[in-house]
């Protein structure tokens, strides 16, 4: 239980968020939160808990507050719309594209994988522009190869042999068909 002085924040802080984003990227989940105090003007970003921005007595109640996320420092930017009266739309843009975009994209040019591997859980991804490698928010160091069907990138991910095979789908529209494999079975790719 919060008390003292420490309540009254806490209750101050909770009555203002108005938004709460999560966005997938390579490097994790981030949770993004905004606080917007209408009668103040008060803007308060946070990022996975931390805060980033805080602007106090901000007489212009639209506007856009810009920050970064993670560890690759992607650009984000909280757009702030008056939508009639006193009522106000917040919307996220992700790398200059609105969030629904940047994932649709990020779908194409991402896999995704989650397994368990001694008892923990591992989100595995592949940034398809540049074969680089991601687990648990970490780039990881990868060995290329080519081989007869494709390419094969291998890593390691504690005492477990990785490795991402790409190979042609055949078909145009659907490409490059990336599988992982883990210890010789293969991992089913994740929805995010």
């Amino acid at each position: 239980m919060i008390t003292g002085e420490d309540a009254s924040l806490h209750v101050e802080k909770m009555t203002d968020l108005v938004a709460v984003w999560e966005v997938a990227l390579s490097d994790g989940v981030h949770k993004i939160e905004f606080e917007h105090g209408t009668t103040s003007g008060k803007r308060v970003v946070y990022v996975d808990g931390k805060e980033q921005i805080r602007k106090e007595w901000m007489f212009k109640l639209v506007g856009k507050e810009t920050f970064t996320v993670g560890a690759a420092k992607t650009k984000a930017a909280i757009n702030i719309d008056a939508v009639g009266g006193f009522a106000y739309e917040y919307t996220l843009d992700i790398d200059g594209k609105s969030l629904k975009k940047y994932l649709e994209n990020r779908s194409k040019t991402t896999n995704t994988w989650i397994l368990s591997l001694d008892g923990t859980v591992c989100r595995v991804v592949l940034e398809k522009d540049t074969m680089d490698v991601w687990c648990n928010g970490e780039k990881l160091e990868t060995v290329g190869e080519f081989v007869e069907d494709g390419t094969e990138t291998h890593f390691t991910v504690g005492d477990h042999d990785c490795c991402i095979k790409a190979v042609s789908s055949g078909k145009r529209k659907e490409g490059i068909i990336h599988t992982l494999i883990v210890d010789g079975r293969e991992i089913p790719e994740a929805v995010e």
